[in-house]
Formats: C-alpha cells, structure tokens, sequence
C-alpha cells in the first residue's frame, strides 16, 4: 500500500510497460554492431548462435547431442496485478527457450525494485514468477535485487536443445507457410488499461494470453521437424518477421484477413491507444514492408504493435506444417496460418 487501504497500481510506477520498454530496434543495432563479431563462430566454434545471428537467445554446443540456451528478459510491470505480473514476465523470459526449440532447466530472478514498495507486494511478483517456472519445469535457484525507482523482473534463464533440433529464426526457406500461436494486440490494450479505457473483460483476455507459456507450441514445433521459429515480442509481428527474412533470400506475404487479434481491438484502435513503442518498430521496419491499399494506415500500426509474451511464429514446410496442425489441434494449442514465403524480397500483406 502506498496509503494505508491504497491499493497499488503497478502500472503507474512503470515509465514504459513490458516489451515496450524495450530500447529501440535502430538503438540497438548501433550499440552491438561495433562489437558483435568479436564473439563469432571462428573465434568460439561451439558457439552456434551469438550474436552475429540476432536470434531469440544464444546456444552453446556441448557435444553432439547437447547444445545449451542462454537468455535472459526483464521488463516493468504490465499489469497491476503483482502475482500476474511476476507470471507474466516469467513466461515472457522462458519464451525465449521455447523460441529456440529448448527445454528451460533452471533460471535466475533478475529483479529491480522500489524501497518503498511493500514486501508482500515483491513477495506476490516472485510467486507469480515461481510458479510460471514451476509449470515449465524450471526450478527458480537464485538470483539478484537491486534498488530502483521503477520496479522491473524478469528471469535468466538456462535451457537444454538438441543441436540438430534448434528452432533458428532465419532458416526460413522457399515454400514455407507461417504459422502464429498466439493474437496480436497487446501492446494496444496494455495501453488502453493503462488509461483505464480497457473494458475489464478484455484485459482479463489479455492476461490470460500473456501468462500462457509457449511450452507446447514449441514442443509441437520441434515433434513436427521444423528448424525455423521466433517468439513475436516489442518488436512486433513485421519487426520480428523482417529479421527472419533479413537475407533476403525470400520474403513473406501475410493475408491480412488471417491474422489474429484480440477482441474488440478496433474500438482501441480506432482511439489511437498505441505504445509509443508500435511507433518506432513503424519508423524502423515500414522500409522493407508494402501493404494493400484498402488496409487503413490503424490496421497497419496493428502489425507494428509491441507484443510482451507474444506467441511463436514458425516457418514450417508443407509436411511439418500437417503435422503441426494436426498436433496442435488434439493438443488444444492455438495456431493461426498467416502467410508464406514468397521468392521476392520484403514483406507484403494483402
């Protein structure tokens, strides 16, 4: 409480609220690049993804039948609720593991927090973080805490992979069909709620998306042999899609009529309630994406959202592709086919 019978609003303490907190994509780039090929694969040979790849999390080779997951995902709260959030950002954190096609085995709490934040309401945001773990099959062994004027948690998070079974996210070949596991939306109901213009029941359904674990997608990923996935986070849908397609090699068109939203998105979106966020992924990515006329300029920044535990978005061949469905369906795993590859470069939606 910060008054006695107040209750907190987590959200309010947050400047920028989950992925969309995160620096910029054009930032970014600029502050690893000068660096990047310092750790290479001819300077460490077992190092299969680093960051020369810009992939979901970095893998290490152990030996021919395992390869170590490294990553780590931290953000403000996104929810005023400190249970949800603690899950939310777990869930978040070990996404990226599930993104590579790993199986998490122990993570770390990373946490920043106010002083005057009362202990139950820290102890609320570890449960909710243990508990997600736990449900993942990850013990939570340790950690580390810092003071800070905005709280922040997430996890490290350590996974196991079989080298021949990592879910790269440029491996995306000709033919492939993409396949999204959760909607879009978040980062504009986020907004909305953080204004208190979402509607209750809406941003219950967002929670609810938000703390589910990429677990089985995942799984169902790898069962199937697929070999190129991403987990959609601030980066959005067309952010994320773009470093799939980053060589050029291919590109995607998405079907724009195929693509999944949360409920009752437009009422939010025709009010404009988008993250900051959505803006500079627009300002970063518009260059290398063509939309068709009749999608209105509100439905394109829809792409361009910040998601925060966002789902996968897979590219799987026409084989693995059946397989994957016909799992996901007798295992109630949502999944959306969106698009596919095509042979020019860039991303279109039509």
């Amino acid at each position: 409480m910060t008054e006695k019978n107040a209750p907190i609003k987590l959200t309010e303490l947050a400047f920028c609220a989950g992925c969309a907190a995160k620096l910029r994509a054009e930032v970014l780039t600029d502050v690893i690049n000068p660096f990047g090929n310092l750790f290479n694969q001819a300077s460490f040979p077992e190092l299969l993804v680093g960051l020369e790849e810009a992939d979901d999390a970095a893998v290490y080779k152990l030996n021919d039948e395992q390869a170590l997951v490294f990553t780590t995902d931290f953000f403000p709260p996104i929810v005023d609720d400190a249970y949800d959030y603690g899950a939310i950002a777990a869930a978040n954190s070990l996404s990226d593991v599930f993104a590579m096609g790993g199986k998490p085995i122990m993570a770390l709490n990373i946490t920043a927090m106010p002083t005057n934040l009362p202990p139950e309401v820290i102890s609320d945001i570890f449960r909710g973080g243990a508990e997600k773990a736990k449900e993942a099959g990850c013990p939570i062994v340790g950690g580390h805490t810092v003071r800070d004027q905005e709280p922040k948690y997430g996890l490290a998070v350590v996974g196991m992979v079989h080298p021949d079974k990592i879910l790269y996210k440029s491996r995306i070949e000709a033919g492939d069909t993409l396949v999204l596991t959760k909607p879009l939306g978040f980062g504009l109901i986020s907004t909305a709620n953080k204004a208190s213009l979402a509607a209750p029941e809406d941003f219950a359904e967002l929670t609810k998306w938000m703390k589910t674990l990429n677990l089985k997608a995942s799984e169902l990923a790898v069962a199937a042999g697929g070999n190129c996935g991403t987990d959609i986070t601030g980066f959005s849908l067309l952010g994320h899609s773009s470093e799939m397609v980053r060589d050029n090699r291919v590109g995607i068109r998405y079907q724009w009529d195929a693509i999944p939203f949360l409920p009752h998105y437009r009422q939010y979106m025709e009010q404009g309630l988008f993250p900051a966020g959505a803006v500079e992924n627009l300002k970063y990515y518009a260059k290398n994406v063509t939309f068709k006329d009749s999608i209105s300029e509100l439905e394109q920044m829809m792409l361009y959202d910040p998601q925060t535990s966002g789902g996968l978005l897979l590219a799987l061949s026409e084989s693995e592709l059946d397989t994957f469905l016909k799992g996901a369906e007798a295992a109630g795993q949502a999944a959306w086919v969106i698009g596919k590859t095509k042979d020019e470069p860039g991303i279109e939606i039509v």
